[in-house]
C-alpha cells in the first residue's frame, strides 16, 4: 500500500520542486519569494518546506489557521488578502507579515492585538495602483495622512516595513509596468520623507505569477507566486 502511494505521490512532488527550482534560478538573492499556497494542500506546502523554503502566503484567515495548526511552526506565514478587523485576533499570535493594511482602523486593531500577544507585527501598507475599482488599497494622500496622524504615532506594536500593490489583471504589460513604476516611485518618496532612518522600511511587495519578472525589474523585494509553483487550483 505504501509503495503504491509513493508512485502516485512522486510525480506531483517532482513537478512542484522543478517549478520552484526554475523560479529560484530567475529570482535574484535580494528578492524573497512568497509561495502563495492558498487553496493548495498541506502536502504541497510540505514539498517546498522539506527543501528549505519557509515563506508561504495565504489570503483566507480560516484556511491559514488550519494550516498553521497542522504544519511546522517555523513556517513564516504572510497574510496577503483583504483582512477584516474582526479576524486580526486569530492570526496575531503568529503572523510574520501582513501585506494588506489598507486603513488606519485596521492598523489600530493589529497594534491592539499585537500588544496583547507581546509582539511587534510587521505590516505593509497596501496601495491601490490598478485600474479595477474592486481592488483594495490606499492612494498617496491617504497613506501620508495615515503615517502622519497622531494615532499612528502612538502605535508601539506594529512595524511598517514598506508597501504592497496589485497590478491590473491585464495582458497589457505596458499598463502593468506603469502601475509598478507608480508604486515604486511612491515607495521611494515615502521612504525618503518619512522612514529615512528606519532600516525596516525596505520592502516592496509587487509581482505575481504573471508579472514577477517585470516587478523585480521595477524594484520588488517580495514576489507572491502561486500557480507557477503549485499549478492551477
Amino acid at each position: 500500500m505504501k509503495s503504491r502511494f509513493m508512485r502516485l505521490f512522486l510525480p506531483m512532488e517532482n513537478s512542484i520542486l522543478s517549478n520552484f527550482r526554475k523560479l529560484q534560478s530567475e529570482i535574484p538573492a535580494s528578492v524573497r519569494l512568497v509561495a502563495v499556497s492558498k487553496t493548495h494542500t498541506e502536502e504541497k506546502i510540505l514539498h517546498l518546506y522539506n527543501v528549505g523554503h519557509k515563506i508561504f502566503g495565504e489570503n483566507k484567515v480560516q484556511e491559514l489557521l488550519v494550516k498553521h495548526e497542522h504544519l511546522p511552526k517555523d513556517i513564516e506565514w504572510h497574510f496577503i488578502g483583504h483582512l477584516q478587523t474582526n479576524k486580526v485576533k486569530s492570526i496575531a499570535p503568529f503572523i510574520s507579515l501582513i501585506h494588506s493594511v489598507d486603513s488606519l482602523k485596521l492598523l489600530k486593531e493589529i497594534n491592539k492585538e499585537a500588544e496583547k500577544n507581546k509582539r511587534v507585527i510587521s505590516c505593509l501598507l497596501e496601495v491601490h495602483i490598478a485600474t479595477e475599482e474592486t481592488k483594495f488599497g490606499m492612494n498617496r494622500e491617504e497613506i501620508i495622512e495615515l503615517i502622519t496622524s497622531p494615532e499612528y504615532g502612538s502605535f508601539r506594536n506594529i512595524s511598517i516595513c514598506g508597501l504592497m500593490g496589485m497590478a491590473s489583471f491585464s495582458s497589457d504589460m505596458n499598463l502593468v509596468q506603469k502601475e509598478f513604476q507608480h508604486i515604486s516611485s511612491l515607495f521611494k518618496e515615502i521612504k525618503n520623507n518619512y522612514f529615512k532612518e528606519d532600516q525596516k522600511f525596505c520592502e516592496l511587495s509587487i509581482g505575481m505569477s504573471g508579472d514577477y519578472l517585470l516587478a523585480i525589474k521595477e524594484g520588488s523585494t517580495l514576489v507572491r507566486v502561486g500557480s507557477l509553483i503549485f499549478g492551477d487550483r
